[in-house]
């Protein structure tokens, strides 16, 4: 799905719905980046900046970031992130209007 014309338009159909999201993830440090969408439809993130040390990145990648996109590319039907914080590691950081 990845390399062909649907999957690009795919793609940047889903870079738009981040597009829209990405000041409130930056407004706390934080960023995604697509790593791969695969033939089911799913796509896979990369968590950056303190998205990735956030122990609230679970909530927020499935409430805001899976929602924005599943409501805009409705050819997606799930998203996943290579490295969710849990609450227990020790180097999770929340976001500032959090501490």
């Amino acid at each position: 799905m990845k390399d062909d014309t649907s999957a690009k338009t795919i793609h940047q159909k889903v870079e738009i719905a981040l597009e829209s999201i990405r000041p409130y993830l930056e407004a706390d440090g934080g960023d995604v980046k697509i790593l791969d969408i695969n033939e089911d439809g799913v796509v896979k993130l990369e968590l950056l900046g303190a998205c990735g040390s956030c122990p609230m990145s679970t909530m927020t990648l499935k409430a805001g970031v899976e929602e924005t996109i599943k409501r805009i590319v409705p050819e997606i039907t799930g998203v996943e992130a290579i490295n969710i914080t849990t609450a227990d590691d020790p180097n999770a950081k929340l976001p500032n209007n959090f501490n």
